[in-house]
């Protein structure tokens, strides 16, 4: 079964690199993802535009925007990128640049940083990008859910906020990261009741294989588990890693033993196509 990592990461972003050497043991560089999706049958990645300067890190005021991948000065080829929003700073000269950026064919989409940056999904601030998405028929990728950073404020972050704009704009495919972990029934609810909301499957569990297995018990993926049965809309759910932050073939088999055998080629890989629709040309 060939595989589309929905979400993932390709940036010079220091709690990344830190994550890689200390949590996840993975080889955080170009090198090491073209090794992990060989072995894995991953044949395309999307990453989540990102970018931090030198003075807090992320989430960083200061960081341009669009914001892409950065890690290395060459991207490997099986990778596509969501452009990153940076909503203090997204002046008539920045939304020229962005625009001008989506032409290119690597382009898929665009990432708002919901409570990394403290906008709500319905925020004016960000009418510029629905609308541009709506015009180019590209998604809106949103972090939902837990924030990485404690700087973060989970207000922002909730999923049911995303109901208003995929409400307001219904031309625009969304999807929510994460699956608003750990507010995953109110996510559930939201992609049921709105036909253009997806949500991504990615980092719920940060670390190696044997983190995976020790989470596998017990009572700490039952809210995930009730969530996905509420939802009853598998074909709408996308497989992601969000790496560095856990390996990739161990994720794989981690989200394949939470979703039935028969929605299996649509969680990772059919779904993907439909919520990205440039990405079947680089396929």
């Amino acid at each position: 079964m060939k595989i589309i990592d929905a979400h993932m990461h390709f940036s010079n972003i220091k709690s990344f690199k830190e994550t890689a050497l200390h949590s996840s043991y993975v080889d955080y560089s170009g090198k090491g993802i073209v090794k992990e999706y060989k072995e894995a049958n991953v044949v395309l990645g999307i990453g989540m535009g990102l970018t931090e300067t030198d003075g807090l890190g992320f989430p960083d005021p200061e960081a341009n925007s669009p914001m892409g991948l950065d890690l290395e000065p060459e991207v490997p080829s099986n990778l596509t990128v969501c452009l990153g929003i940076n909503p203090y700073h997204l002046s008539k000269q920045a939304l020229r640049n962005i625009e001008e950026q989506i032409q290119a064919k690597e382009v898929v989409g665009f990432k708002i940083y919901l409570g990394y940056y403290p906008f709500y999904a319905y925020d004016p601030v960000y009418a510029p990008i629905y609308d541009l998405a709506s015009v180019y028929k590209l998604p809106v990728v949103y972090h939902t859910g837990d924030t990485y950073s404690e700087r973060g404020l989970l207000k922002y972050s909730h999923p049911l906020t995303i109901d208003e704009v995929a409400v307001k704009y219904r031309n625009v495919n969304f999807m929510m990261a994460h699956l608003g972990d750990p507010w995953v029934l109110t996510a559930a609810e939201v992609v049921y009741k709105n036909s253009n909301v997806y949500a991504d499957l990615s980092g719920w569990i940060v670390g190696t294989d044997k983190d995976l297995e020790r989470h596998q018990e017990g009572r700490f993926l039952d809210h995930i588990r009730h969530a996905l049965v509420y939802c009853d809309h598998y074909e709408k759910l996308l497989f992601g890693t969000d790496w560095p932050l856990i390996p990739v073939k161990p994720y794989i088999d981690f989200i394949g033993n939470l979703i039935p055998e028969k929605y299996h080629e649509d969680v990772f890989y059919n779904t993907a196509l439909k919520v990205f629709p440039k990405i079947s040309k680089l396929i």
